[in-house]
């Protein structure tokens, strides 16, 4: 049954400012739930004696696989239920993390988070295409990734500090409230799906939407889009704690601030992004966005390669690279769902399993060919090379269509 988004200016039974805000903080649950502990990894990695950039592997494949498990139920009983319940396993799997003692139990816990964790950002991204339309939807993301841009800030800024003053198990009794706060929170948010709008096919039908999704190669080519850069974003998020602390020697109490820098910009661009949809194609905003992570991640590569620059090179082109992230996941987002607007739930599953699973790839590449002094040269490799991959899938597509006209 094809949804029709309602306008911006039907809030139903909350305001606007709610209903955003709280969207905004399930979607921050992703890069909460991992930034927070970045300053703890070296130390984690002592305690656990294991490769501790498994928690964030384990983290992103329960991520991605519980999202298409979560997506066509969401379609077929509404978008509340899967919530409650997704919060209810992020306290639990929160719990777990913070009572392991060995790294088998920390990853086990971390694949229980995520399969809460996910269903936040995933539904996030539905909900806000269950109300708005393609422009809308992108604008209101944007604005999404402004209050979510909150949780890189204050994640590891709080994580640093409570390295500082105690251990890094009370990370995630911090993770646990945040769960027991939003689910409180949820309560008052309206169902954006209602019953004479949800599935009336079999859970099994449901699930075949994927094969339907696969098919619409527009819908891919976005999703591929944002999956490639977020491959460079993971290759960040997991080698910049190795390569700030260990290679840097910068302390893990300043590490937040370093990585505050970037979210800022993401902020900064996703603030403009909402003029900037409404003014120019979606696909003319993402060709340039990704051409300048693009160049920002090959200028990394270089600069580092031949050790120009020191700790300023790094900080600088990841600055430009990570600032696009506030064009490109709206404007991919939005355009992906606007091209499956009969099956949202299993589009916005399909997309973030993609998107966050990405990182799979990239903290494994790191595992493998990282070296042991937390030297930039491999992060820097990853996010140059998968940078030019989502710029050349948005740029492929653009000339095909335009061959066909």
């Amino acid at each position: 049954m094809k949804n029709t988004p309602t306008t911006a200016n039907d809030t139903n039974e909350v305001g606007k400012l709610y209903f955003i805000s709280v969207l905004g903080a399930l979607m921050a649950f992703t890069s909460l739930s991992t930034d927070i502990y970045l300053p703890a990894m070296p130390q984690m990695h002592k305690d656990l004696q294991g490769d501790v950039e498994l928690t964030i592997s384990g983290f992103l494949i329960g991520f991605a696989l519980a999202q298409i498990i979560w997506g066509p139920i969401s379609d077929r009983i509404g978008r509340k239920k899967p919530l409650r319940i997704g919060l209810i396993l992020f306290i639990i799997g929160s719990i777990g993390c913070a009572f392991s003692e060995t790294i088998f139990q920390i990853v086990t816990a971390r694949v229980l988070q995520a399969f809460g964790a996910c269903v936040g950002p995933m539904l996030s991204r539905a909900m806000i295409r269950d109300r708005y339309d393609r422009t809308q939807a992108a604008e209101m993301l944007s604005t999404l990734m402004v209050v979510m841009a909150i949780a890189p800030i204050a994640g590891p800024l709080l994580g640093g500090q409570i390295i500082k003053f105690s251990t890094w198990p009370v990370v995630f009794w911090v993770l646990a409230a945040f769960g027991a706060v939003m689910f409180i929170a949820i309560q008052r948010l309206p169902e954006t799906l209602p019953p004479e709008k949800q599935a009336k096919t079999s859970l099994l039908e449901t699930f075949k939407k994927y094969g339907r999704l696969f098919k619409n190669s527009d819908f891919m080519v976005y999703t591929l889009c944002v999956t490639f850069f977020y491959m460079g974003v993971y290759a960040f998020v997991t080698g910049s704690p190795a390569v700030y602390i260990t290679y840097f020697n910068v302390k893990p109490e300043y590490y937040g601030w370093l990585f505050a820098i970037n979210i800022l910009g993401l902020m900064g661009f996703s603030i403009a992004n909402r003029i900037w949809v409404r003014k120019y194609s979606l696909d003319n905003l993402l060709k340039i966005a990704t051409s300048v992570a693009m160049l920002a991640g090959i200028a990394l590569a270089l600069l580092v390669k031949f050790e120009i620059g020191g700790i300023y090179a790094v900080i600088g082109t990841v600055f430009f690279f990570f600032s696009m992230n506030g064009i490109i996941v709206a404007c991919t987002n939005a355009a992906a769902l606007d091209k499956a607007p009969e099956m949202l739930g299993a589009a916005a599953a399909l997309l973030g399993a993609f998107q966050y699973g990405s990182g799979v790839l990239s903290s494994v590449l790191l595992a493998l060919f990282g070296e042991d002094d937390g030297s930039p040269v491999t992060m820097a490799y990853i996010m140059a090379f998968f940078a030019t991959a989502s710029t050349v899938v948005i740029f492929a597509r653009t000339s095909l269509k335009s061959s066909k006209v």
